[in-house]
Order: C-alpha cells, then sequence, then structure tokens
C-alpha cells in the first residue's frame, strides 16, 4: 500500500468536498477523488472512504454534493479533512437548499447529485450519483494535490 500511495502522489488531483445531510444534520468530508464516469447518461464518481465520519449518512443519502475547490481553499479542504472539527460553523459560508442538501457558496463548481448506486471496492465505496443540477462560476484556478501538498494548475 505504501508503494502505491507514493506513485500515485505523482499524480495531482482535484480537491473537493462531499456533503449530505442526514438525520442530525449536514455532514462533508474533504475528498481527492473524483471523475467524470459517463457522459450520456451523465454521471460521476466521489471515493468514499468507509472509515470517513460521513459515511454513514452517505450510504443511506438519496441527495448529495460534490464541491471542487479552487485554490484559495486550502483552509476549507483542510476544515473538512480533520475529523472532529466545526465543519459548518460560522467560518463556512454555506447554505441549504430545498432538500436539506448543504452547498458551500464560495466553490467555483458544484454539483448537486441524486445517488445512483454504491460500489463497495476495498476500503472505499464509490459513490456514483447523477448531477442534477450544476453550478459553475469560472475565474479562480482549481485546488489540486500534488506530492502531498496543496498546488494549483495556474
Amino acid at each position: 500500500m505504501t508503494d502505491l500511495r507514493t506513485a500515485l502522489r505523482d499524480f495531482p488531483q482535484a480537491v473537493g468536498i462531499v456533503t449530505a445531510t442526514g438525520p442530525d444534520g449536514p455532514v462533508g468530508v474533504t475528498v481527492s477523488s473524483f471523475t467524470s464516469a459517463s457522459l450520456h447518461p451523465p454521471m460521476v464518481v466521489v471515493w468514499i472512504a468507509e472509515g470517513a465520519s460521513a459515511w454513514p449518512v452517505l450510504r443511506t443519502a438519496p441527495l448529495f454534493a460534490v464541491h471542487l475547490l479552487h485554490a484559495g481553499q486550502t483552509a476549507l479542504s483542510d476544515l473538512f479533512a480533520r475529523t472532529g472539527s466545526d465543519r459548518f460553523g460560522p467560518t463556512t459560508r454555506w447554505e441549504s437548499d430545498v432538500d436539506g442538501v448543504p452547498h458551500l457558496l464560495d466553490a467555483p463548481l458544484r454539483l448537486r447529485c441524486r445517488t445512483s448506486r454504491r460500489i463497495a471496492v476495498g476500503d472505499h465505496v464509490a459513490l456514483v450519483g447523477e448531477p442534477v443540477e450544476i453550478q459553475h462560476n469560472t475565474g479562480n484556478p482549481p485546488l489540486v494535490r500534488f506530492q502531498g501538498r496543496y498546488t494549483s494548475v495556474a
């Protein structure tokens, strides 16, 4: 596993946050494994560790949102990556949509998705979603992880 992790560090990955709402309120987690899966029909995949604090909600949530971050949002990424942090506290600009799905207001790309399927693979689950709403604001370079550090493609 260490060899695989070391090798994959040499390939940049977009940094995002996945959010959903459960019975106890909003949940979210930072992810760096996200991709488009299909254009016809439109589908995306985000990989969630089964041990992630948001997984118990994502395991049954009918809707979720994927937010890809811009280069200036490293603190937000770190906040959602830390277990036990107040992810939806006063420092996070967010609001719930009509279905209660939390939306991060400053993310340049947000995909509101209907959950299509969940596929267990090792210690992760492929959370497959059909985008039902897309919000895209251009202008800021994306936040990526490369060689264990945040960077940008700008």
